[in-house]
């Protein structure tokens, strides 16, 4: 028996398959932790000479959209550091694929990326991150797969027609601008998630052949389901176009990814087939699922392509999807990020194979034919005798013990033991090396423990990245940048691109330097159902009371906003921001509004003042200072209004739709105080107070989030022994140290369960636990559940004290 780690491999060389399985079943029985014993062992042949499809890699997608934007923002070492573990082979997780967004100027889910090509003809290489991601990527994985997709496109395209001669020029001009950063483009695709036009695929591949991108494969048709690949066993010429077909969460949408067919169809075509968008998960939560869908695609569907949506979700807690992918980097100021479970168990595979590893049909498959027991896939490095077998086993109850024997032309030398417990929330279960075994006449023995993944191979060269993050903290006021530090066409720091387009530009109408342009001259082409205008948001979820003031230019009639504590939006149409608007348009009229996630717009104050006209620049201001809201144009108050419906959130610019208008000189500083010791907290992500359940003052009575109406179950007092007390003699208090234990009320006793650190970052702790005050699910309806739970940055977890 050879233990590290606690991960125990039971192996007897030379020994009958049923003296092993004995063996291994009675040692089972007293493994620590373990209920019940391992199950009576299974037999799995190895065998090299199997059938099987090529492997073309498992990775991930960045964009649909702007999940990747804060990435390029952080500072070195931190920057580098996430770039390694998300590309570096033998550090992180790997990826083997990069599929990313052809920018099309409009909003695609987690925020609007630039397209390369604004107006026609007119086209920019330079714009955007994902050719510095596709950059970095290569430099650190040299044979890295790339794919291209449009999710959306300017309005030129087509005169709104994605399916038209237009698109595939612009494609090409893409793939064009790729040649410039050095880049070659292995795949290509349509446009996402809707639908496909056999007769375009076909003009494509001419496009293609003709621009001397003959090498570029096409993908079809990125939607869900395949019925691109009926079409292609109906029609030979697009057949003979398309080089794969991706179908879009064949597990189901966001499901366990236990089962994940393809179709007779598509196995039939001979064609590769990939599972070209999977995942949409949390990157802890969703390592299961990843775990299952990497080898069930294969075994269930024969797809030789896994990518996960997205990367990384290197954006700030507000955005929608917020904590999906394999990491998180949300604070690009502070340096902090995370990498989750899932980069680990997407390692288990990307560093033991390589793209053109061919799968051994016959050597793959559910472990003693129960899907509930587990699965493997087995796959052969080409020209080698090297192998990996693969196996997850999420579903177990118990301990199975597998007899493996190794044929047909493979190594029957020393094998590495690697392994992920996906059950287990300490990042030391992380990819774990375990002791070597060697096989005794191709013959070995492995006992693996229910959820956990396994990686058995005759290579070497993994590794696990050792580089850790910086703390969390706030981006501090004052703010300012006069944009003149960029290079034309890049994006201003930090700020980031909801629906249209905000890039630097040469600054018109006498301004000298450089300014922030929205570049959409037209409405997009979009993939949203719902259509909000152009708008970009920057800065802190909990700066609360300050001054947001720009220089603004339009250059066509219409008008510009500035935003002021804009957190929590909707990407579901329109993408409808909880937030305040100071409204100017040309003709000199103004307002103050408010609008909510679900677009009931409010207008608070308005008023008409000298047109500003176009072509000219003036100095918007817009105070928010407890509940006054004051609007300032060139210097001179327009209006002031009482409102408390947001008390904190980022700054932003927004447009009316199709106009292009400057922004220069931003400038955010604080204004008035943080409030006194006693008042409400509020949830950043909800927007609701931390209030005691019915106004109740017996102990016990639970806590929870509801709307703030300033009663005195929501006034919370910080004492200086590190309580909050309500109602003068209780105080907020846990039962417990454990994730999920609900937050109460108790008279005030000093105790562990009553301490709590208030962090800068709007985080509150609670001393004896480590854990973080959270709102369930990050939910935020009335009566939510507040409780403790491991602290992640959400917004669910941000209070600001009012």
């Amino acid at each position: 028996m050879a233990t590290r780690n606690g991960r125990t491999a039971w192996w007897r060389p030379g020994r009958g398959a049923a003296a092993v399985a004995a063996v291994a079943a009675a040692a089972a029985a007293v493994l620590v932790g373990l209920t019940t014993p391992a199950q009576a062992a299974t037999a799995v042949t190895i065998n090299g000479s199997s059938g099987g499809r090529a492997l073309d890699g498992v990775g991930a997608v960045s964009g649909g959209g702007g999940n990747s934007r804060l990435l390029i923002d952080y500072p070195e070492p931190q920057r580098s550091d996430i770039l390694n573990y998300l590309f570096k082979p033998g550090y992180g997780a790997a990826m083997q694929i990069l599929k990313v967004e052809i920018g099309g100027d409009t909003n695609s889910t987690s925020g609007a990326e630039p397209s390369h090509e604004h107006t026609r003809g007119a086209v920019n290489c330079n714009r955007g991150y994902e050719w510095w991601l596709m950059e970095q990527a290569k430099a650190r994985n040299p044979n890295i797969t790339l794919v291209g997709l449009a999710w959306g496109a300017p309005g030129w395209v087509g005169n709104g027609n994605f399916w038209s001669t237009d698109s595939i020029d612009y494609l090409v001009a893409w793939l064009d601008c790729a040649g410039t950063h050095g880049l070659t483009i292995n795949y290509l695709g349509g446009w996402n998630e809707k639908g496909y036009n056999v007769a375009w695929y076909k003009n494509l591949r001419s496009a293609l052949n003709s621009h001397g991108y003959g090498s570029v494969k096409i993908v079809a048709s990125d939607d869900f389901g395949w019925s691109a690949a009926d079409d292609a066993l109906r029609d030979s010429t697009f057949a003979a176009a398309v080089s794969t077909f991706g179908s879009h969460y064949v597990c189901g949408y966001r499901s366990a990814q236990s089962s994940c067919p393809s179709s007779s169809n598509a196995v039939a075509t001979g064609k590769a087939l990939w599972a070209s968008e999977n995942g949409s998960d949390d990157y802890n939560a969703g390592a299961q699922a990843l775990a299952r869908g990497i080898n069930r695609g294969y075994i269930d569907g024969k797809m030789t392509g896994y990518i996960n949506w997205p990367v990384i979700a290197a954006i700030t807690p507000n955005i929608p999807w917020a904590t999906t992918g394999v990491a998180v980097a949300s604070q690009p100021w502070s340096g902090a990020y995370s990498i989750g479970k899932n980069a680990w168990v997407m390692a288990q595979t990307t560093q033991f194979t390589a793209p053109g590893w061919r799968y051994l049909d016959s050597s793959s498959g559910y472990i003693g034919g129960n899907r509930n027991n587990g699965s493997y896939v087995s796959l052969r490095a080409p020209g080698s005798g090297d192998y990996s077998t693969v196996i997850e086993t999420m579903d177990a109850t118990a301990a199975q013990t597998l007899n493996f024997n190794v044929t047909g032309g493979l190594s029957t030398g020393t094998v590495h033991v690697w392994s992920t417990n996906v059950r287990s929330n300490n990042t030391t279960d992380y990819f774990v090396r375990g002791a070597d075994i060697t096989p005794s006449g191709g013959a070995f023995s492995l006992t693996v423990q229910p959820g956990y993944v396994y990686s058995i191979t005759t290579t070497t060269g993994q590794g696990k990245g050792t580089a850790v993050s910086p703390a969390q903290g706030n981006l501090k006021l004052p703010y300012s940048d006069t944009f003149d530090s960029y290079a034309v066409g890049r994006e201003a720091t930090y700020l980031m691109d909801q629906q249209g387009s905000f890039e630097v530009a040469t600054c018109g109408g006498g301004h000298s330097g450089r300014c922030v342009r929205q570049m959409s001259e037209q409405a997009p082409i979009y993939w949203t159902s719902g259509h909000a205008e152009p708008f970009t948001l920057l800065g802190d979820l909990t700066w609360r009371n300050y001054t947001v003031s720009s220089d603004v230019m339009l250059e066509k009639s219409g008008y510009a906003q500035l935003i002021g504590r804009g957190n929590t939006y909707n990407h579901q149409g329109p993408q409808n921001l909880n937030g305040y608007y100071f409204r100017v348009s040309d003709t000199g009229a103004w307002s103050i509004r408010s609008n909510n996630t679900s677009g009931n717009w409010r207008t608070l104050a308005s008023g008409t003042t000298a047109a500003l006209g176009v072509g000219r620049w003036h100095t918007l201001a817009l105070t928010l200072n407890g509940s006054t809201l004051t609007a300032a144009i060139d210097g001179a108050t327009v209006g002031t209004v009482s409102d408390t419906t947001w008390v904190a959130g980022q700054i932003g610019y927004a447009t009316a739709q199709g106009v292009t208008a400057q922004f220069d000189n931003l400038s955010v500083t604080p204004v008035g105080t943080s409030g006194g010791s006693t008042g409400e907290v509020r949830g950043a992500g909800s927007n609701r107070c931390l209030d005691v359940n019915g106004a109740s003052q017996a102990d016990g009575a639970v806590v929870q989030i509801w709307d703030c109406n300033g009663g005195a179950n929501q006034q919370w007092t910080l004492t200086s022994g590190g309580q909050l007390s309500v109602y003068g003699s209780k105080c907020l208090d846990v039962p417990g140290t454990t994730q999920g234990t609900r937050a109460r009320i108790w008279t005030c006793n000093g105790g562990s369960g009553q301490q709590w650190r208030v962090n800068a970052d709007g985080s509150i702790v609670a001393v004896g636990s480590g854990l973080c005050l959270d709102v369930n699910g990050a939910g935020t309806a009335n009566g939510t559940a507040v409780q403790l739970w491991t602290c992640n940055g959400g917004s669910n977890q941000t209070w600001i004290r009012g």
